[in-house]
């Protein structure tokens, strides 16, 4: 299943979680990338949206691997698996994790300015990405919801690898994905259109769905 943009993946989520419309929702995206697939889900279940801000502590010398994460109330999830492969130091996450804690508080602070939080507490949380690669971030978002409250959480994402689902399923109550190839590659590698997502476009999302729900 190939999804011809962010958009249309979240339309395609939207459908399979509709099971949710009668309970007290709330979804939230992981920025940037989850943003548009969740104002989609949010859109079609009639709920709020908000985010949960995240980084990937990347591996120096292949950011786009991670070997864990970050998020907001000081949450951090390691990945032994990939430290151990990479032989990272000490040394090395530690200056991986000061670099992107300097930016997960420049986002956060930026975000909450131009939208409060959504009250999570004894709701059902539907986080939201584009796609799952090593699930670190997925992962940090979801101890996110828990630490906010929330009753039950939701991990809704269109595609991610098989090994990387089997891993998350203790991270939440149920784990939604449409695709789960054999082979996977890169997220990108699954839409035909897979631009960067600006902070702008972010902003114009939450205010837009704020407009269309009350919260």
């Amino acid at each position: 299943m190939l999804f011809d943009d962010r958009r249309d993946a979240g339309r395609r989520l939207a459908e399979r979680l509709e099971y949710l419309r009668d309970e007290d929702v709330v979804v939230v995206g992981l920025p940037r990338g989850g943003v548009p697939v969740a104002y989609e889900v949010a859109r079609a279940l009639d709920a709020p949206l908000d985010v949960i801000v995240v980084r990937k502590l990347g591996v120096p010398y292949q950011p786009e691997l991670a070997f864990g994460a970050i998020g907001e109330n000081d949450v951090k999830v390691t990945n032994d698996v990939v430290v151990a492969y990479t032989q990272l130091s000490r040394e090395d996450m530690a200056g991986v994790e000061r670099r992107e804690r300097d930016e997960l508080a420049c986002r956060v602070e930026r975000l909450r300015r131009a939208h409060s939080r959504v009250p999570l507490a004894g709701r059902t949380v539907v986080v939201v990405d584009d796609g799952i690669a090593t699930g670190a971030t997925a992962r940090a978002a979801c101890q996110v919801a828990w630490a906010h409250g929330a009753q039950r959480v939701v991990l809704a994402v269109p595609v991610a690898p098989r090994d990387t689902l089997a891993i998350l399923k203790d991270q939440a109550d149920e784990v939604v994905c449409l695709e789960v190839p054999t082979w996977f590659g890169a997220v990108g590698s699954w839409y035909h259109r897979f631009g960067q997502v600006s902070d702008a476009e972010i902003t114009e999302l939450l205010h837009r769905a704020a407009g269309e729900v009350r919260s």
